[in-house]
């Protein structure tokens, strides 16, 4: 579905449901250089069982035009003008990486807006070594090789992958490949950048749930541990065969977390 925001066209994909304010809303942010199909099987599930779903391409990604906006603040802005034009007053949202700190600031900047937040393979600090921020702001090939190596747990490349027929690898490097030239460094400095999320978890008011990899060496489960503890009840769960990219390594324990977080 298709939205006008900020004069710009903005793509979220509703598992092909007309949007009903009746029903409650999940919104699905993507990482940095990613898009809405990250969120593929995840956010098809809800969208057919009785939920809204808006799967957000954020400005400059996928099927939502730019430019990209270029820090966590000015996405949670565009999110709730999106909400606005969808006409929905409240929501979940699910945010991935980079979206997982967008998803945090929505409920910390409008509490009576957000009904749960789940952080997926999210830090604090969210940190980006110079030489991944380098290799994206010049543009280099290398800068996918990185987010897509360390984007996985080491065993992806072996095989045993739980979607048949799918190539992890190809498919990180093929929605990477679509961004226009710059994008992939606006959304990293936008993580390098962001530093209050320790001060907006403490005002973090609704439920929240984590879902980190075990074997995510880009947020290891270790440098969530005092956002966790910071915002008063969250819930943890460790997925253990997994790396950063949950929803494509193991998508059925993701979505089983976020079934019965989101019951």
């Amino acid at each position: 579905m298709e939205f006008g925001v900020d004069g710009g066209k903005a793509f979220a994909y509703t598992a092909a449901h007309e949007l009903d304010r009746g029903k409650p809303t999940v919104v699905f942010i993507h990482g940095a250089g990613l898009d809405h199909s990250w969120f593929g099987l995840q956010s098809r599930y809800f969208g057919y069982h009785g939920r809204n779903v808006l799967a957000v391409d954020l400005p400059g990604h996928g099927r939502s035009e730019g430019p990209p906006l270029a820090s966590i603040g000015e996405m949670v802005d565009w999110v709730f003008r999106l909400l606005e034009k969808a006409s929905l007053d409240k929501a979940s949202v699910v945010g991935h990486s980079m979206g997982s700190l967008v998803a945090l600031e929505c409920a910390a900047r409008q509490p009576a807006r957000v009904e749960r937040i789940a952080l997926l393979g999210t830090a604090h600090p969210m940190k980006v070594s110079d030489a991944f921020l380098d290799a994206a702001r010049r543009n280099d090939p290398a800068a996918f090789d990185m987010e897509t190596i360390w984007g996985h747990a080491a065993q992806v490349p072996l095989g045993a992958n739980p979607n048949p027929g799918m190539w992890m690898y190809g498919d990180t490097l093929a929605r990477l490949a679509r961004l226009a030239p710059g994008v992939l460094y606006n959304d990293l400095k936008a993580c390098n950048e962001y530093v209050s999320a320790l001060e907006s978890a403490a005002k973090v008011a609704c439920p929240a749930l984590f879902i980190l990899g075990r074997r995510d060496v880009m947020t290891p489960p270790k440098s969530a541990a005092a956002l966790a503890q910071a915002i008063k009840g969250s819930q943890t769960v460790i997925v253990q065969p997994s790396g950063h990219s949950l929803m494509a390594e193991a998508p059925d324990a993701t979505l089983d977390a976020l079934v019965k977080f989101l019951a």
